[in-house]
């Protein structure tokens, strides 16, 4: 399981021109789910998404957890992020998981990362979506559940 974790002032999802979701001060993470993701995978994110302690604190350290701010999280599906380009140019996804597996993961997590104490809204899973967002910092975290990174 793959996420980027962008940190952010504002962030939001349309589908077809709607506005469907949107967070203040918070994370928008995008979450690219593999074939042989488990379990364990979708723990191991929602433990550490919230966790990340990437928030200044009064003296401008990044100290603070998502957790400790009572931000929000933007969750979003992106199978592309499981995308192989390293032969030829076009991205070759068959390490992504199937649709179906994927959106169990997916809500999974969804309800993982709630149960820690955040406020977690989402996209619309297999749709085509545009998601704006204004990063503060810019701070961008890459997670992989398998700790390739």
């Amino acid at each position: 399981m793959r996420a980027v974790v962008q940190k952010v002032v504002k962030g939001e999802v349309a589908v077809d021109g709607r506005l469907i979701s949107s967070i203040g001060r918070g994370f928008v993470v995008f979450i690219g789910i593999s074939i042989d993701d488990k379990d364990e995978d979708v723990l191991y994110m929602a433990d550490k998404i919230p966790n990340l302690r990437v928030f200044e604190d009064e003296e401008g350290k990044m100290n603070l957890s998502l957790l400790e701010l009572n931000g929000e999280i933007l969750l979003i599906s992106q199978f592309t992020l499981l995308g192989d380009v390293r032969k030829g140019r076009r991205p070759n996804f068959m390490t992504a998981a199937k649709p179906e597996r994927a959106l169990y993961l997916f809500n999974m997590l969804e309800d993982k990362i709630r149960e820690k104490g955040c406020i977690v809204k989402t996209g619309k899973f297999q749709a085509m979506m545009q998601v704006s967002l204004i990063n503060d910092g810019p701070v961008t975290i890459l997670l992989d559940s398998k700790k390739i990174f």
